[in-house]
């Protein structure tokens, strides 16, 4: 999923937004009696014009006006570098848009701002979210967010390179992951694995290292353990097994983005790195011979990989409750859901959709992907701290992989704040 953004302020509000009173999306409430116009913010899975996700959503947005003469759908798509701050500006403007599809609603939530899930959809769109993933958009076990398209990673590796290299097998633990990047350099590879901690996805990247080595940003409690042994022990071995040793290409991870290491790949410049679906349609466009295998672990396979969900959210600023949940449920729809995982190679969040791929060779390339989202782990977006947390990851990680870095410092500075936000309520 392409860069990544989350949010997160405060958890005031959430106590009042959780005692409403249960409504679905063909009860009585918002009806307006004439014309409605809703206003949908998203963000951009495309990377070119051709692509744009705007033609995606006006698709939907015509069907749908087709069908409901007093609705209009106005759509406004944005890039992820900046559909997190309109929505913000709209709004701190008192204007905020009916419905918005950007990285995090926790903060939107706990504010009091958003729609209830079960104040807008029918029962049986909210029944047909994949349930692992439906959880993660939940704040004090109501749900707010509604995933829109979800993501897990795998390693990715250039075929050509490891035949080149004389890899027969991709690695499943850090040290034949190791090897493997040294026998990549031996050939004259420039990055035999992409490591990118700069500020685009530090977190992601961070994330799924620390669940390779058993560790991880919160734990079964869903209380921060950012500074576990574990965690410090994944950075250490970062910085001294691969960066230090010159595996991770020229370039710093710390100023090394996501986006970055993709194109390298697409160019065949990268041996290795971690993924998500979209770059197999960005390899393959660039005659990229490629294969994916799951995440390594520092003995064995890692024990879960890193789920990645994207969410709508109402706004109740403006009312419109029916509409908004009339044209939800018509988003959701088998079509529509199918339509969009299919157009940007993203994974869907309803569980028929889901049967659907995987009955259907035409979509053989994600049953990978799609297996391995049942049992992965989201980003603690439920926190309203996160946003700030997730900040302060992606300006401090790079450094600890650095020669000289500190883990156990930067991890423990990063570790007192998030307890400071989490004690304090913020």
């Amino acid at each position: 999923m392409q860069r990544r953004r989350f949010l997160g302020l405060t958890t005031a509000g959430v106590a009042v937004a959780t005692t409403a009173p249960v409504l679905t999306g063909c009860g009585g409430g918002s009806g307006s009696g004439g014309e409605v116009t809703l206003k949908v913010v998203a963000a951009d899975y495309g990377d070119s014009a051709a692509n744009s996700s705007q033609k995606a959503w006006e698709k939907m947005a015509r069907a749908y006006e087709s069908k409901h003469s007093n609705v209009k759908i106005d759509v406004k798509v944005y890039s992820w570098t900046e559909v997190d701050k309109r929505v913000a500006e709209m709004v701190k403007a008192g204007d905020a848009p009916d419905i918005a599809q950007i990285g995090a609603y926790a903060d939107y939530a706990a504010d009091g701002k958003l729609y209830r899930a079960d104040q807008m959809l029918s029962i049986p769109t909210q029944a047909g979210f994949i349930t692992s993933i439906a959880h993660a958009g939940e704040v004090n076990r109501v749900q707010y967010g509604l995933p829109f398209v979800a993501s897990a990673r795998l390693l990715f590796y250039n075929k050509k390179l490891f035949d080149q290299a004389g890899i027969s097998d991709a690695p499943s633990t850090w040290a034949e992951l190791k090897d493997a990047a040294e026998a990549l350099k031996g050939i004259g590879v420039r990055i035999p694995y992409g490591l990118p901690l700069g500020p685009e996805e530090t977190q992601a990247e961070t994330m799924m290292w620390m669940l390779g080595g058993g560790g991880g940003y919160t734990d079964g409690n869903s209380s921060y353990t950012i500074d576990s042994a574990q965690n410090i022990e994944t950075l250490e071995w970062l910085r001294d097994e691969l960066v230090g040793k010159g595996l991770t290409g020229p370039r710093s991870p710390a100023r090394t983005d996501r986006q970055d290491v993709f194109d390298a790949f697409t160019r065949g410049e990268v041996g290795m790195l971690n993924g998500h679906p979209t770059l197999m349609q960005q390899a393959s466009g660039h005659g990229i011979s490629y294969g994916t295998a799951a995440l390594p672990g520092r003995k064995g396979k890692s024990r879960s990989t890193m789920g990645v969900a994207d969410w709508l959210m109402a706004f109740n600023t403006h009312g419109h409750r029916e509409e908004i949940g009339s044209f939800l449920d018509f988003v959701y729809s088998d079509e529509n859901v199918l339509d969009f995982a299919t157009q940007y190679d993203l994974l869907p969040v309803t569980t028929a959709v889901q049967e659907t791929m995987l009955r259907d060779r035409e979509y053989k390339s994600l049953w990978r992907f799609l297996g391995e989202l049942e049992s992965a782990e989201f980003y603690p977006s439920d926190k309203t701290s996160w946003a700030t947390v997730s900040k302060l990851i992606k300006e401090k990680i790079g450094s600890t992989v650095a020669k000289g870095g500190d883990p156990a410092s930067v991890l423990g500075e990063i570790q007192r704040a998030a307890d400071a936000m989490e004690n304090s309520g913020a």
